[in-house]
């Protein structure tokens, strides 16, 4: 009898016009379904490809932001140039604790154990992890030659997220990059322009008293020209984002010990 009535129903269904609300609702249905899958399946067999995509755009940023680029070269050789380590910002020191090819600095900024929630937050990340993963470049003798430090806040619209290159005295900037941020085209977006970022080559952090002085404004500070970068065209708030998280990540709450470190010879 249940046969009998499903046979029923499916002939039904065969019988009805192509434009029923049964048979639309199926093919509706069945689509969504099929490309559903389809999205999936791309989706897991491009992770791979999307990964190591993600980790060459990276290198190329340090590689940039050190000077070291040369277009067509091999990245991934190139960047074997670098040294990564991970360092505890608490005590400005590497830690073995990691793999420092590994770590991945954001998401431990959501592990509780791993970061702090920040109640002094001039750069708007929310928390912060107590590691950071940096980069070491030395010269042909060995010597250190500059670090280069990954550092991320808010500026109008979105997250900034970039490196800054810093000379091995711990106190002059070689560059400052952003790889990933959502400002406005033309005005705060200018931050990749070329001419804004060689601003900060040959700027200062701290004074020969070792007071934060490093400043994105419109107008020179009383410190001088040697610690001012002219804030972006049309753009203040981007402009004081920047400030903000440049000031956060190089103070007390950011690579400061580290920085001490370099500038006393200790790294």
């Amino acid at each position: 009898m249940s046969e009998t009535r499903n046979q029923g129903l499916i002939a039904r269904f065969l019988a009805a016009p192509p434009d029923s609300v049964g048979k639309t609702l199926f093919v509706a249905v069945t689509l969504c379904l099929f490309a559903s899958m389809i999205v999936s399946m791309a989706a897991v067999s491009l992770r791979p490809v999307q990964e190591a995509n993600k980790l060459k755009d990276k290198q190329l940023n340090i590689l940039q932001v050190a000077g070291l680029y040369q277009p067509g070269q091999n990245v991934a050789e190139a960047f074997k140039a670098f040294e990564p380590q991970v360092l505890d910002l608490d005590t400005g020191t590497f830690t073995d604790q990691f793999d420092a090819a590994s770590f991945d600095d954001l998401a431990a900024a959501q592990d509780p154990e791993l970061s702090r929630a920040l109640d002094d937050d001039p750069a708007g990340i929310g928390r912060q992890s107590r590691y950071r993963t940096v980069y070491l470049l030395r010269d042909s003798s060995g010597a250190l030659d500059k670090v280069i430090l990954p550092l991320h806040g808010y500026g109008l619209w979105s997250t900034l997220y970039g490196f800054i290159a810093v000379e091995e005295n711990g106190n002059d900037i070689f560059g400052l990059q952003f790889y990933q941020h959502g400002e406005t085209p033309g005005l705060g977006a200018e931050v990749d322009n070329p001419r804004w970022k060689s601003l900060w080559n040959g700027k200062k952090l701290r004074d020969d008293a070792g007071t934060l002085q490093i400043t994105v404004a419109k107008s020179q500070p009383a410190a001088g020209a040697d610690f001012y970068v002219d804030a972006l065209a049309g753009a203040t708030l981007t402009s004081r984002g920047v400030d903000n998280l440049v000031r956060f990540w190089m103070g007390d709450q950011g690579y400061a010990r580290f920085l001490d470190a370099l500038k006393a010879g200790e790294i």
